[in-house]
């Protein structure tokens, strides 16, 4: 039975420009990605689904097949789910039929080909559908409402110690991992038994800007076995 990974790669990125192909301690963002990939033992293939020549080009220097994305399902309104069910068609019309699908989103380059071999025995072992990787929350959060504010996941009015709360999690963006029947019947990448996979804090961190570049930067530098 074959396992995917798609990674999904639009050339069009406002905050910062090039961002999937900008250099991250010596490689383009994307690269990251793949090389997780190519270096994880369940993954069979994967590819990149984009819309922009250079990131194609760099993507195959790599290691990945390219899955060219039309540009209406490219701009900033599309969905992620819309780019994954284009991919899985076009890779099923040319005859893989994957067991399983991983979902990799390149802005989050703190993850190794571990995870994604443990997060993938994780929903088997579960028999789960669909998984999604988080870390740990231990914060306090509120919201504002009718002008004033409440307490989302305690009560203020009874605090608890940290360590006395039920164990939250916060979804990181790092990894999916899903059946192709969640995506095709429910547009989703998830549903059905869903499994959490727990990464620390440190390797969720995600890039939206210059300052998460060199954030992530350092913590590679840094901390080049716990990634």
């Amino acid at each position: 039975m074959t396992t995917i990974a798609i990674i999904p790669a639009r050339g069009g990125s406002k905050g910062v420009p090039g961002k999937n192909i900008r250099s991250l301690a010596g490689l383009p963002l994307i690269a990251h990605s793949i090389q997780d990939c190519t270096e994880s033992q369940r993954v069979d293939r994967v590819y990149v689904s984009t819309d922009d020549p250079a990131i194609a080009e760099v993507s195959v220097q790599y290691g990945a097949e390219i899955i060219h994305r039309p540009a209406e399902l490219a701009g900033d309104t599309a969905s992620s789910e819309s780019a994954l069910i284009h991919a899985v068609n076009e890779i099923e019309q040319a005859g893989v039929m994957p067991e399983l699908i991983v979902f990799l989103q390149c802005t989050s380059p703190l993850r190794s080909g571990t995870d994604i071999d443990q997060a993938i025995s994780q929903l088997r072992d579960e028999n789960s559908d669909s998984l999604l990787s988080v870390s740990p929350n231990h914060r306090f959060i509120w919201e504002r409402v009718d002008g004033g504010a409440t307490s989302i996941n305690y009560d203020y009015r009874n605090r608890k110690r940290r360590q006395d709360m039920n164990p939250q999690y916060m979804e990181n963006g790092s990894i999916y991992v899903f059946k192709p029947w969640v995506l095709k019947e429910l547009n989703n990448r998830l549903g059905g038994k869903i499994s959490l996979y727990e990464m620390s804090e440190e390797q969720s961190w995600e890039i939206d800007s210059i300052a998460d570049f060199e954030y992530i930067e350092f913590l590679l530098s840094k901390q080049p076995q716990s990634v």
